[in-house]
């Protein structure tokens, strides 16, 4: 998978408030459990909905999107001063410091590969976490990209275990799948 974006003329919807419905704000944080002085990235950061979410648990959040017109656009809304935008893809990750974290919500089936979870498991500190909600490939569909471009929680699992992160949780819900873990 790992082809699919978001149309930027449509990010308007990313700022819908129900997207809670499928993973609130208090769960994705459990899910990585970031801390004051945390340095993380949102790996598909977007219009920064639930990066802004974060940035008011962590230290330092990186927004990593691959469209430079999410990052116009979640500028104009509005960024918090602790988030530092990224154009890139996760494979290229350009971040300089080892990272206590990273998360991605809805996004993981946009980037999803052997060499993106590779880069992910690199850019962590030697105990780094992961926290990752997306659309179940197991799901109806009937909201989020079709099923097809979807995962599994089993799938994250293995594509996460192959690169060293250790799983700790993960499980398919109606829509969603959560996965917890690190290194």
């Amino acid at each position: 998978m790992g082809f699919h974006t978001f149309d930027p003329d449509r990010a308007d919807q990313l700022e819908d408030p129900s997207r809670y419905e499928y993973v609130s704000v208090d769960e994705l944080l459990a899910l990585f459990d970031p801390g004051p002085e945390d340095v993380v990235a949102d790996l598909g950061s977007g219009t920064g909905f639930y990066t802004d979410d974060v940035a008011a648990a962590a230290g330092t959040v990186y927004a990593l999107d691959v469209q430079s017109e999410m990052h116009e656009i979640y500028r104009e809304k509005g960024m918090p001063e602790n988030v530092v935008p990224v154009t890139a893809t996760v494979e290229a990750m350009p971040v300089d410091e080892p990272l206590d974290a990273v998360f991605s919500t809805m996004t993981f089936h946009e980037f999803a590969t052997p060499e993106a979870m590779a880069a992910v498991a690199d850019a962590l500190k030697a105990d780094g976490r992961v926290g990752f909600a997306d659309w179940t490939r197991n799901g109806a569909g009937t909201d989020g990209p079709p099923v097809e471009e979807r995962y599994a929680a089993a799938d994250a699992v293995e594509l996460c275990e192959e690169v060293g992160i250790e799983v700790h949780r993960a499980e398919d819900r109606r829509e969603t799948f959560v996965l917890e873990g690190s290194l």
